[in-house]
């Protein structure tokens, strides 16, 4: 059977390609094979589906990883320089005290494994890639979801000798790699840890089990470990710790339920070392995007080439004086008049949250929106990206054949040591465009790309 279908001219934007995949199998069982891989993870229900995975080709693919890995650096180091030292960082972001805790011991180790899970999440506007934001964090989303995506498709599209018509990393086997390095790096056995708890709101065991269980089985000794747990990692004979870890939970998620993190502290204080560490919250805080974007003073004139064509402007709000196309403007008085060519986000959020689309809002709400966040000093305006489409193959409930229709996807590319590990995708099966959380409710989807 003949994979690749030409959709021609005008069928989105062109970095997306004008070849993707047909669909493999009838509808029915794609969305059954689909439903089964996630299942009891906590993954929400969605009514629309994908038929197929969203296929660009090669050169975008690599721009994408090729990209993200360098802005990531850049981000890493602006975001150290912000003070020589966590003291100096928390002070200079304006760190809530709830983000004052688990710390490495040594700060090399801390400053040094930062960045060792990111995914940014972008848009392509009509002049290509721009990266909106950073996640970065061990408790990304998008990592399991992208895994099972790529188990369905290659299950579904592989030929008798398992050879696929697309490529694309597995993220498991990017993470254990990951995992192996970094034991060979700390002089450690791999041991590792998978810190989070099913106690959280819209997670399950399997959620974290799934990933110990690769580990396992692909050469690593690998466990799940609930906060409680945590003493049998480190509180045992030398040759049974597990010394290295996946810190799969967020602080805030955490208090949210009331789950303490002592026990956390207790095993970074008894060598157990937990990725990202707890540095990532100053590179995931928006404000390091809006120094990046506003430019150091160490960059090379091909580093801010580089910010220039792929982050959109990005200011850190307060009143004062800041270029905006090549001119100096008063920025709160630009930012309050301007408001159908910005977003305003919080300098730490999730899921969309603190987020407000200027053509979304009335002036009134703005000027509100606004007046709030220059009060507190954490914010930053961004210039909004219309999003380009384009063209996938759907499967919604209670229809029996896949159909056609033009999204917006948000790109979400898994970047795990520095190397790539598969690029999650979100979108509204409706076309529409906007913040695509699918934890928001039933209204979103995702699928992963893959390169062709």
């Amino acid at each position: 059977m003949d994979t690749h279908e030409d959709l021609g001219t005008g069928s989105g934007h062109p970095w997306f390609g004008r070849h993707r995949l047909r669909p493999a199998a009838p509808a029915d069982t794609i969305r059954r094979m689909l439903r089964h891989e996630l299942r009891d993870t906590g993954w929400p229900y969605q009514r629309v589906l994908p038929a197929a995975p969203m296929a660009i080709p090669r050169a975008s693919y690599a721009e994408i990883f090729r990209v993200s890995v360098a802005l990531i650096e850049l981000l890493r180091r602006t975001a150290l320089e912000s003070g020589p030292t966590t003291a100096d960082r928390l002070s200079a972001y304006d760190m809530p005290a709830t983000e004052d805790r688990l710390w490495m011991g040594d700060p090399f180790i801390e400053e040094r494994y930062a960045d060792s899970v990111v995914r940014p999440d972008l848009v392509i506007g009509p002049d290509g890639p721009r990266f909106l934001e950073f996640n970065v964090s061990g408790a990304l989303g998008g990592v399991v979801e992208t895994r099972s995506r790529l188990a369905v498709w290659r299950g579904l599209h592989a030929d008798e000798d398992g050879r696929t018509p697309f490529r694309s990393p597995d993220p498991f086997d990017v993470r254990a790699d990951m995992f192996r390095s970094l034991g060979a790096e700390l002089g450690l056995a791999p041991r590792v840890a998978v810190v989070g708890s099913a106690r959280v709101i819209g997670v399950e065991r399997r959620y974290f089990e799934m990933e110990a269980d690769h580990y396992n089985s692909h050469g690593l000794t690998a466990r799940f470990f609930e906060p409680e747990e945590l003493p049998e990692a480190w509180d045992c004979a030398p040759h049974l710790r597990h010394q290295v870890g996946l810190r799969n939970f967020t602080i805030p998620d955490w208090l949210e339920v009331g789950i303490d993190t002592t026990p956390v502290q207790d095993a970074l204080d008894n060598g157990c070392l937990l990725v990202g560490t707890q540095t990532s919250t100053f590179m995931h805080s928006k404000l390091t995007m809006g120094l990046l974007s506003e430019g150091r003073p160490w960059m090379t004139a091909a580093d801010r080439g580089l910010v220039e064509r792929y982050l959109p402007w990005t200011r850190i709000l307060s009143e004062r004086k800041t270029d905006r196309e090549g001119q100096q403007v008063d920025l709160l008085p630009f930012v309050l008049g301007n408001r159908e060519l910005l977003v305003l986000k919080a300098g730490l959020g999730e899921s969309g949250k603190q987020v407000v689309i200027g053509r979304e809002v009335d002036q009134a709400g703005w000027e509100s929106a606004v007046g709030a966040a220059v009060a507190g000093g954490t914010s930053v305006v961004q210039a909004f990206v219309e999003p380009q489409t384009c063209r996938v193959s759907l499967i919604a409930d209670g229809c029996d054949e896949p159909y056609d229709a033009d999204v917006a996807p948000v790109l979400g590319p898994l970047v795990f040591g520095g190397r790539p590990a598969g690029l999650f995708c979100r979108f509204f099966g409706d076309g529409s465009a906007g913040i695509v959380s699918v934890r928001g409710g039933t209204s979103s989807s995702d699928n992963v790309m893959v390169a062709i």
